[in-house]
């Protein structure tokens, strides 16, 4: 803000005269603060990677991007692929993520088939010395259940692929919602950025130990505040919560199934609305990055109140403006559970 006034004073008084090398100087002043911070150029839209003294990392999505952060500190220069406000399921690559790939040291993705485009993406790129990292890889995967939408069609494709095919299509990509799994993820990425530079090996080990010392007592937090509920269900717009309900012996009835953006047929809408009736659900919940819709007209069929339960996918431009994390916003879960759950 002080930056923005200075600039405008410098304008307003010269206005008649405008000294260009006076604001390219300026210009270049500001750019040089943006380098100064940690984990510089949270997005794509960025032109590429400016410090050449810094690790190059690429992230695809907000989780592994904000786990890399904590890892890495100000050793090394990352930049998400996916921009805020943007559903990482819609997501697509464009050439300049490509390029960024071609310059980049680390590459971190989360896996369980959360980026349909990381197999064709890496055969494609001649970028032969880029450390790839899957942080999921070590991850228990669940299994999320038949989306109920277009049925026919959905048994006719899944007929088309190999059982190992169809396997892979339903896997629950949102791992990072388990706070066991969030480690595991982030002491992938430690290990992958010591691969890369292993002079800061020790510095790496420390801010590894630093950030899981926080995730433990994020952990710890959830196991005593998810204790004497009145119900273990909670009913969500799509099955996003399979890891979080698993660790903490909860439950999830999902209007549709791993597919955010779909819509559930009639037939769907009064079986979850008579399941929501039977066991007196309160609470609806929905996704900042989806349409509230359907949750909406659950919820007004039951005089229920809808709620956010964020599956961490991606931040939106105002949480991104207000610094928030991943620490941050599974603790705001943890409000919007207890609500809905005691």
């Amino acid at each position: 803000m002080i930056i923005q006034l200075k600039w405008q004073i410098i304008i307003t008084d010269k206005e008649r005269n405008v000294n260009t090398k006076l604001i390219r100087r300026i210009t270049t002043i500001l750019l040089s603060i943006c380098l100064l911070t940690g984990c510089s150029g949270s997005t794509a839209s960025n032109a590429g990677f400016r410090d050449k003294d810094k690790l190059s990392v690429v992230t695809t999505i907000y989780p592994v991007y904000d786990f890399a952060c904590n890892v890495a500190g100000d050793k090394a220069e990352i930049i998400n692929l996916v921009p805020a406000g943007v559903e990482p399921h819609d997501f697509e690559l464009s050439t300049g993520d490509m390029q960024l790939l071609e310059q980049a040291d680390v590459f971190i993705y989360n896996g369980a088939n959360m980026e349909h485009f990381v197999d064709k993406t890496l055969a494609s790129i001649s970028n032969k010395d880029l450390i790839v990292v899957e942080c999921a890889k070590d991850v228990e995967l669940l299994h999320g259940t038949h989306s109920h939408e277009h049925e026919d069609e959905e048994d006719e494709h899944d007929e088309n692929l190999s059982e190992e095919e169809a396997l892979t299509e339903q896997l629950d990509p949102h791992t990072w919602l388990s706070v066991s799994n969030a480690i595991i993820e982030t002491e992938a990425i430690k290990i992958a950025l010591v691969e890369a530079d292993p002079e800061n090996a020790d510095y790496y080990e420390s801010n590894f130990d630093t950030y899981k010392e926080k995730l433990v007592k994020l952990q710890e937090l959830y196991k005593a505040e998810l204790t004497d509920l009145s119900t273990d269900t909670i009913v969500v717009a799509h099955e996003a919560f399979g890891y979080l309900c698993e660790e903490y012996n909860l439950k999830q009835e999902g209007i549709e199934g791993l597919t955010a953006d779909s819509e559930p047929d009639s037939a769907r809408m009064k079986e979850i609305i008579d399941f929501c009736k039977e066991n007196d659900i309160k609470i609806i919940f929905f996704e900042e990055l989806v349409s509230p819709k359907v949750a909406e007209t659950v919820a007004s069929e039951i005089g229920a109140e809808t709620m956010v339960l964020n599956p961490i996918e991606g931040l939106t431009t105002e949480q991104e403006a207000e610094g928030l994390d991943y620490i941050g916003l599974m603790e705001a879960n943890l409000e919007a559970l207890k609500k809905a759950l005691k």
